[in-house]
């Protein structure tokens, strides 16, 4: 029997940024998951805080040089990768120059969002996928974390469905508690729509905040998690009227267990 494959998409993952229960949880859970025999790959954002020679990051040729059209502007896609030499484990990370190479994160000093936050998400849930595709992977879950991966269900399920790499893949989603009050530019619903997606797909995006953005995301995912003890309440309660399985929070010591049986009933569903 083939092993199941899990590609993991995360915001935030340890040592390549500050230790944070998401961070944390992007480091260690794919490593886990390898040891109880399934087949992995990981994908997070090249943050311009991510020092590449301490990290010891290099750029894949063979997968990069792909431009991504947003909002009529191309932006190259550049991909590099690393090892996590103790895990066994390798990270690809999704780098572009206008829309990574700035020091702070996904906030800036006053904790608001980025006003070009729209776009960097975007063209980090293209490039993931994109990326998957020229590796000719086809996985069978596919584990988003953190509100920045929220446009990757959408695109699985709607613009990347038809190929057979994901014909059958199934996406989970992890709902955290990394809330920030700044709205999302008013063009975000706009800059989504690619070919497969349509405006009725993001009529959530009207009002463009957190808690839209998260509920397209569940709208579009088969399964979700909640990752942190406390989520946004509106979010939580939308997951569970969603009617779909929904893992509740798990401790440190039972999440990877738990989660590899979620991915396993959600495979074999």
């Amino acid at each position: 029997m083939e092993k199941t494959k899990v590609l993991f998409v995360s915001q935030e993952i340890t040592p390549y940024l500050p230790e944070s229960e998401m961070s944390e949880i992007g480091r260690h859970l794919p490593q886990g998951i390898q040891e109880k025999g399934k087949e992995i790959r990981t994908f997070m954002p090249r943050y311009g805080c991510i020092n590449e020679r301490r990290n010891q990051l290099h750029e894949v040729i063979r997968l990069s040089g792909m431009n991504l059209i947003i909002d009529d502007t191309d932006h190259p896609l550049i991909i590099k990768v690393a090892s996590i030499q103790a895990a066994r484990m390798q990270v690809y990370f999704i780098d572009n120059e206008d829309y990574f190479h700035r020091k702070k994160i996904l906030l800036d000093e006053e904790g608001n969002g980025f006003e070009d936050n729209d776009e960097r998400a975007i063209f980090f849930a293209r490039g993931v996928l994109e990326t998957v595709k020229k590796l000719r992977w086809a996985p069978d879950v596919v584990h988003c974390q953190g509100w920045f991966t929220g446009l990757v269900p959408l695109y699985l399920k709607k613009s990347f469905n038809e190929d057979p790499l994901f014909t059958d893949t199934k996406v989970v989603f992890s709902i955290y508690d990394d809330e920030f009050p700044t709205e999302f530019s008013k063009g975000f619903k706009e800059k989504s729509i690619i070919e497969g997606v349509s405006s009725d797909d993001v009529s959530v995006l009207d009002d463009a905040n957190y808690v839209a953005l998260h509920k397209l995301a569940i709208d579009q995912s088969d399964a979700l998690i909640m990752g942190s003890p406390q989520i946004n309440e509106e979010v939580k309660a939308y997951a569970v009227a969603s009617g779909k399985p929904f893992l509740d929070y798990k401790s440190k010591e039972e999440y990877v267990s738990a989660y590899s049986d979620f991915y396993d009933e959600l495979v074999a569903g």
